[in-house]
Formats: structure tokens, sequence, C-alpha cells
């Protein structure tokens, strides 16, 4: 289902938000919320499964068990290691894209003071996770097996 608003304001939208994320260069690592909300917002059939999964577990780990973004980031390095408990394949699972999308995006976000853009970020991480809804329980199970327990961090 298409999301509110032109698809190209959009992508200059998201790509803005990057842009000031990335030059924050905060130790907790906030762009890496952006882009898992982006991914997981705008993922289709089309998506490779590893793009949606991470986007997935890292909304996952940041909504659900309060990871900083760069622990989300360790976390997606711990899944792509070869060795380890981390799996290092190449088949990742498969999540059914929901049939209908938030409408808080990436323009909403951007269009916030400065001040008030991370809860903004976090408020559109939220509506993007809760769309993912009937997929909640398989991506805990699959975090779970791979990583362990998201709260013994």
């Amino acid at each position: 289902m298409p999301l509110k608003g032109d698809s190209n304001k959009e992508q200059r939208a998201y790509e803005e938000l990057a842009a000031w994320t990335l030059g924050l260069g905060d130790a907790a690592f906030l762009h890496q919320h952006v882009v898992d909300a982006w991914a997981a917002q705008h993922a289709t059939a089309e998506s490779k499964p590893i793009k949606i999964a991470f986007a997935l577990l890292g909304l996952y780990l940041h909504l659900e068990h309060g990871f900083s973004g760069r622990e989300v980031q360790l976390a997606h390095m711990r899944l792509a290691q070869p060795y380890g408990r981390g799996p290092g394949r190449k088949e990742w699972p498969h999540f059914p894209i929901p049939k209908a999308r938030v409408n808080l995006t990436a323009q909403d976000v951007v269009t916030a003071p400065e001040s008030e853009r991370p809860r903004a970020i976090d408020r559109w991480c939220q509506s993007v996770w809760n769309g993912w809804e009937d997929s909640h329980s398989a991506i805990a199970e699959w975090v779970t097996c791979d990583l362990g327990d998201p709260r013994k961090r």
C-alpha cells in the first residue's frame, strides 16, 4: 500500500534525516534507527530478506528491549559472523510484508524541530514496528534463537 506523500519528497526527507543523524556523531548512533525504520517501512516482496530481517531486528531490539542504535549495530555484526553464535548464513528468515502501512514517515520526522527529532524518530520507529504486528512473535523467536535472550546483553 502506498505511503502518504510524494515518493521523491519522501526519499529526500529520508536522505536529509540520514545526513542529520550521521552528522550528530552520537555514541548511541541514532542513525541506525532511521535506517531500520526506513527499510522496514519501504519493504516490498522484492526486498532482500537480510534487509528486512535486520531492519525488524533493529526495531525489535530498540523498542522492546531499549537497545541503542550502536547496540543494534553490534547485534547485526554478530548475526553476520560466520562463526560463534551468529549463523553467518545466506538464508535469512522471511517475514510477510504487511498489507496496511503506517502514515508516519521520514517527512514527518524531518519537519520536526531538531530538538524534537530524536523523539520523532522513536515515534516513527514505533509506528513502523506496529505495522509488522503479525510478525512480532516470529521476530522475537528468531532473535532469541540466533542471539540469545536480549534481556541478557
